[in-house]
C-alpha cells in the first residue's frame, strides 16, 4: 500500500538576489558540460559554487528533456542515503530487493537528465560510487558536482571556482563594472542602504574592503550588511583594524585561506550575545526549519513541561503520545503508570526529554556530527580575538528567538523562504559550521541542543501520527517532507548518542505511515534496522519496530523476511500485554499472507480482524486498511458483491474522517470490485475517484496501479485510443517505480491484455502515436486526462435572455453582465473554473478540487475573464449565478 509523498523542491533553487557576473566561468561550465559527463566545480567554502552551478545547469536545460534535478547533501550525514536522496530528487519510488544504487541506475538507464549533486565534500566516497554508477549504467545522464575536493574519477573534469577579482585600489577604476566584487557590494549594499552606488568618491574604499576580503562572496556580502550602521570608510577601517589585531600587525600578513573565518568571526562579534546562542544552538539544525522548531531547540525549556508534552494546546492528548490513535477508553487512560512506562519520557530540569534522569552531563558529540566541516583554516578553532563567554550562559524564551532570528536575518546570517506551511530558515552551511563549532565550546550544550532538536522531532512526529486519519494529510506530508533532513538528524542522533537509543526506537516507529504511506519504505528500513539492533529489550517499541520493519521488508518484497518481523512483533506484544500493537502486527502477517498468494488463509485473517473491530489504541489508519485486504481477498476469491458492500463501509469510514489515503485504495478496491460484476461505469467512476485522491497525497505507486486498471475498462469497453494513452502514462509511471511490475504476474497480465486489444483494434501508427502521448505526460497532466475523457471538451452555449437583452445587476454583487457576457462560450472545463471561482474557491483550492496545476488554473481563470469581458472575480460569480 506504499505510497510517495510530495517531494521537496528538487528543481533549481529561485534566485532571490542578483548573480553577479561570472561570465567566463559560465562559459567555460557550459563548454566542460557539452563533452564531458561528469563536471566538478571546486572551490573554498563561501566561493559561490553552488549558485555558478545551478546558473550553468539553468543555462543546459533544453538539452536535458527529462529534466533537470538538484540533489542537497548539506544537512546529510549518512552515506548510506546518498543514493536514496539521489532518488527522492529524481522523484523515484523503488519498491524492488534491489540495492538502492543498483535500483537507481536501472530506472533513469534510458533517460536524458542533468544531476546537480551539491556539497560533495563531507561524502565524498558515497557520492564518487553514486557518480561512477550512473556515468557507467547510463549513457544520457550527465552530472554536475559541487565540493571543496574533486571526487577522483577518471572521467570527471574540474572547474576550480575563484574568488571573484577585485581591481588595485590605487590603480584606474574608471570602469568599476568590469569588476564583479565591486559590483556584488553595491548590490547588497543598496539592499541596505537605498540609492547605495559606487562613486568616484567610495571607489578605492569598495576596491581596498573587497580586496581585504580576497574577493569572496560571502565576505563580501556578510560585509555589506554592516553598511546599514556604518559608511564605506568605517566599515574598512573597523575591519583593517580587526585584521591587524588578527594577524598581528599588518592586515597583509593575515593568511589568505583565513580570510573567510575572520570575516564570519567579526559578522559574530557584531551580534548580541542572545544572537550569538541561537546562531550555535541553530547549527544543530540542518536544512531548513520553521520557526516553531527555532523556539523548542533554542529556548531554555519554557514550553517544555510535562502537561506540554503530553498536552501541547487544546489537541494533544495522553492517548496521541502513546498510541498516535484516537480510540484509547477513559480506562486505558487512566490506567496507573501507562504513559512513564510505554512512553518512557523523564522530564529534566531543563525542560528537555530523555529515556532516563542524566547521571551528571551528557558530554560527547553524537556519532557523524564530529565530521562537521570546520571553516578555511582547519583548526576547528575560531580566529584570534574572541572575548571568553561568561560562566552562565543565558536564558532563552521564545520571545528572545524570535527578536535573535529576525536580528541574524537583518545580518544575512539566516535567509528565509517560503515552506509548505508558511515561513522557513535556513543557515548557509558554512555559516552552520561555524555556529557548530561555537556550540561545542560550551560544555554540556551541544547535546542538550541536540536532544532538544530529538524531542521536538518526536513530539511533530507524534502529533502527525495522531492526526493521520484525518483531513490534514496533505499538510501533514508536505511538512514531513520539510523536515526531512531534521528528522535524519534526530534519529542519527538517538541511535549514535549514549543513552539515547530508545528515542530512536520511538521516533522511527512513530514515523512508522510516513516511512509505509509516503513513499519512503527503504529508508524506513534503514533507521527501522539500525534502532532495532540498538534495542533488542523486549519493550513496546520494539514490538512496534519489528512490525513496521516487516511491513516496510513486504513493500521492498523481501516477504520472508517481512513475514518473520511481523510474527516476532506479534508475540512480544502477547508477551507484552499489547492488544494495538499486536493487531497492528497481524494485519502485517495477513498482508504478507495475501501477497504470497494463500487466499484462503487470508480471507479468514482479515474477516476475522474485520468483525472484531478496532482495538484500543490500533491506528485507524490499519483498520481500514484491514478491510481494503478483506475486500481484495474476496475480490479475488469472486465474491464481488461482498467485496462491495465491505469497500461501502470503509468508505463511509474514510468519508466521516475526511481521510484520503486510506479512502483512495478502498475505491480502488471498489473499482476492482465492479470489473469483477463486469459493470464497467461503476467501476471507472470509482476508478477516476481513486486517482483524485492518490494524486492530491502523491501516491504514485496507487497511481500507477489504477490507471492499469483504467486501461483495461478503456479496452473493455472500445475505447482503444484512450486505453492506449493510458497504457504509455502507466508505463512512465511505472518506470519510477519497477519496470516490471514487481514481476507480479496478475499485473503484468492485465497490462499484456490491454495492450493486444488495443493493438488489434488500432493501425500500428495510431496506436503509437497515443502510447507516446501517454509516455509523454508529467504526472499531474496524466491523472487529469485519466480522470477526465481525454477528449477535446464540448462548447455548451450559454443561456440567453429571451429577449436577447443584457442581463440585470446581480441582487448581491452589483455587477451588471455585459451584452458579450451573455452570448459567450466557455468550454467544459472552464464553466467548472468559473462555478469554483463562484464558491469563492482560491486559485490554489481550484488546482486541488480539479486535480490541476496552479498555474493551469490561473489561466482558466485569465481565458474566463477575457471571454466574459471582466475585471475581476466577483463579476464571474455574478455571471455564476445569473445562469442558474
Amino acid at each position: 500500500m506504499g505510497g510517495s509523498a510530495p517531494r521537496r523542491d528538487h528543481q533549481l533553487p529561485v534566485e532571490t538576489t542578483s548573480f553577479v557576473d561570472r561570465r567566463g566561468e559560465l562559459a567555460v561550465g557550459r563548454e566542460l558540460l557539452a563533452r564531458a559527463r561528469l563536471v566538478t566545480l571546486t572551490g573554498p567554502g563561501g566561493v559561490g559554487k553552488t549558485r555558478l552551478a545551478a546558473r550553468i545547469a539553468a543555462g543546459a536545460r533544453r538539452a536535458f528533456p527529462d529534466g533537470v534535478r538538484m540533489v542537497h547533501l548539506s544537512g546529510l550525514d549518512d552515506p548510506a542515503l546518498v543514493p536514496l536522496a539521489a532518488a527522492d530528487a529524481l522523484d523515484l519510488h523503488d519498491h524492488s530487493a534491489r540495492p538502492p544504487l543498483r535500483a537507481l541506475v536501472e530506472q533513469v538507464r534510458d533517460r536524458r537528465l542533468l544531476l546537480l549533486i551539491d556539497n560533495c565534500e563531507h561524502l565524498l566516497p558515497a557520492c564518487a560510487e553514486l557518480a561512477a554508477a550512473l556515468l557507467h549504467g547510463t549513457t544520457g545522464v550527465r552530472i554536475l558536482a559541487t565540493s571543496r575536493h574533486r571526487l577522483g574519477l577518471t572521467e570527471e573534469h574540474l572547474l576550480d571556482v575563484r574568488p571573484l577579482p577585485v581591481p588595485d585600489p590605487d590603480g584606474d577604476l574608471s570602469a568599476p563594472e568590469g569588476y564583479p566584487a565591486l559590483a556584488l557590494f553595491a548590490d547588497r549594499a543598496a539592499a541596505v542602504v537605498p540609492g547605495f552606488r559606487l562613486t568616484a568618491a567610495n571607489r578605492a574604499s569598495v576596491a581596498r574592503l573587497c580586496r581585504r576580503l580576497d574577493g569572496l562572496p560571502l565576505a563580501i556580502e556578510l560585509a555589506a550588511v554592516r553598511m546599514r550602521v556604518l559608511d564605506v570608510t568605517q566599515l574598512l577601517d573597523r575591519l583593517d583594524d580587526r585584521y591587524r589585531l588578527l594577524s598581528g600587525g599588518s592586515p597583509a600578513a593575515l593568511p589568505r585561506h583565513q580570510t573567510l573565518r575572520a570575516a564570519v568571526d567579526w559578522s559574530h562579534e557584531l551580534c548580541t550575545e542572545r544572537e550569538q546562542l541561537v546562531w550555535a544552538r541553530l547549527s544543530v539544525l540542518a536544512g531548513s526549519f520553521d520557526l516553531e522548531t527555532a523556539e523548542a531547540v533554542c529556548a531554555d525549556g519554557a514550553s517544555w513541561t510535562a502537561e506540554a508534552v503530553c498536552a501541547g494546546g487544546a489537541s494533544w492528548t495522553a492517548e496521541a503520545v502513546c498510541a498516535g490513535g484516537a480510540s484509547w477508553p477513559t480506562e486505558v487512560r487512566g490506567e496507573s503508570g501507562l504513559l512513564a512506562d510505554r512512553v518512557g519520557w523523564w522530564v529534566g530540569e531543563d525542560g528537555g526529554l530523555g529515556a532516563e534522569p542524566p547521571a551528571g552531563s551528557r558530554g560527547g558529540a553524537p556519532g557523524g556530527a564530529e565530521g562537521a566541516a570546520p571553516l578555511e583554516d582547519g583548526t576547528g578553532r575560531g580566529g584570534g580575538g574572541e572575548k571568553t563567554r561568561a560562566a552562565t550562559t543565558p536564558r532563552l524564551h521564545p520571545d528572545d528567538v524570535l527578536d535573535a532570528i529576525t536580528g541574524l536575518i537583518d545580518k544575512s546570517v539566516l535567509s528565509r523562504e517560503d515552506g509548505p506551511d508558511g515561513i522557513r530558515y535556513r543557515l548557509l552551511d558554512t555559516l552552520r559550521h561555524y555556529g557548530l563549532d561555537r556550540l561545542r565550546r560550551q560544555p554540556g550544550e551541544e547535546p542538550a541542543a541536540r536532544r532538544r532538536q530529538r524531542d521536538w522531532m518526536l513530539r511533530r512526529a507524534a502529533a502527525c501520527e495522531r492526526a493521520w486519519f484525518g483531513p490534514g494529510q496533505r499538510e501533514i506530508v508536505a511538512r514531513l517532507r520539510a523536515d526531512q533532513d531534521n528528522l535524519r538528524t534526530a534519529l542519527d542522533f538517538s541511535l549514535t548518542a549514549p543513552d539515547e537509543r530508545l528515542a530512536g526506537l520511538r521516533l522511527a516507529g512513530t514515523l512508522w505511515f510516513y516511512w509505509h504511506a509516503c513513499g519512503a519504505p527503504r529508508e524506513g528500513r534503514y533507521w527501522l534496522d539500525r534502532a532495532l539492533a540498538a534495542n533488542p529489550e523486549p519493550t513496546r517499541e520494539r514490538a512496534r519496530g519489528l512490525w513496521i520493519a516487516g511491513l516496510l521488508a513486504a513493500a521492498t518484497h523481501d516477504l520472508t523476511e517481512g513475514l518473520a518481523r511481523a510474527r516476532d512483533a506479534h508475540a512480544l506484544a502477547r508477551d507484552l500485554g499489547d492488544e494495538a500493537e499486536a493487531a497492528h502486527a497481524e494485519y502485517v502477517i495477513g498482508v504478507i499472507t495475501l501477497f504470497l498468494n494463500d487466499l484462503p488463509t487470508a480471507l479468514r485473517h482479515f474477516e476475522a480482524s474485520v468483525a472484531r473491530g478496532p482495538v484500543p489504541g490500533q491506528h485507524l489508519s490499519l483498520h481500514g486498511l484491514d478491510q481494503v485486504e478483506l475486500a481484495c481477498a474476496l475480490g479475488f476469491l469472486g465474491e464481488a458483491e461482498r467485496a462491495v458492500e465491505v469497500c461501502e463501509r470503509a468508505r463511509r469510514m474514510c468519508e466521516r474522517h475526511g481521510e484520503e489515503w486510506v479512502h483512495s485504495y478502498v475505491l480502488r478496491m471498489l473499482a476492482l470490485a465492479h470489473t469483477v460484476q463486469r459493470d464497467w461505469r461503476r467501476a471507472e467512476h470509482h476508478a477516476r475517484h481513486a486517482l483524485r485522491l492518490k494524486l492530491a497525497v502523491h501516491d504514485v505507486t496507487g497511481i500507477a496501479l489504477t490507471l492499469d486498471l483504467l486501461a483495461r475498462i478503456a479496452t473493455e469497453t472500445g475505447d482503444h485510443e484512450r486505453a492506449a494513452v493510458l497504457l504509455g502514462a502507466a508505463d512512465r509511471t511505472w518506470a519510477g517505480i519497477d519496470r516490471d511490475r514487481w514481476g507480479s504476474k496478475a499485473l503484468n497480465s492485465t497490462r499484456h491484455d490491454s495492450e493486444t486489444s488495443a493493438r488489434e483494434a488500432l493501425p500500428r501508427p495510431d496506436y503509437q502515436r497515443a502510447y507516446e502521448r501517454g509516455a509523454g505526460l508529467g504526472l499531474a497532466e496524466t491523472v487529469d486526462y485519466a480522470v477526465h475523457d481525454g477528449r477535446q471538451p464540448q462548447r455548451p452555449t450559454t443561456a440567453r435572455k429571451p429577449n436577447g437583452r443584457p442581463r440585470p445587476a446581480h441582487p448581491t454583487t452589483g455587477v451588471r453582465l455585459t451584452a458579450s457576457a451573455t452570448g459567450v462560450r466557455l468550454t467544459r472545463r472552464e464553466n467548472e473554473v468559473a462555478e469554483l471561482v463562484a464558491q469563492g474557491l482560491a486559485n490554489q483550492q481550484i488546482a486541488d478540487r480539479l486535480v490541476i496545476a496552479r498555474r493551469t488554473a490561473e489561466g482558466h481563470v485569465e481565458r474566463i475573464l477575457g471571454k466574459l469581458g471582466f475585471s475581476n472575480r466577483s463579476q464571474i460569480a455574478a455571471w455564476v449565478a445569473a445562469q442558474r
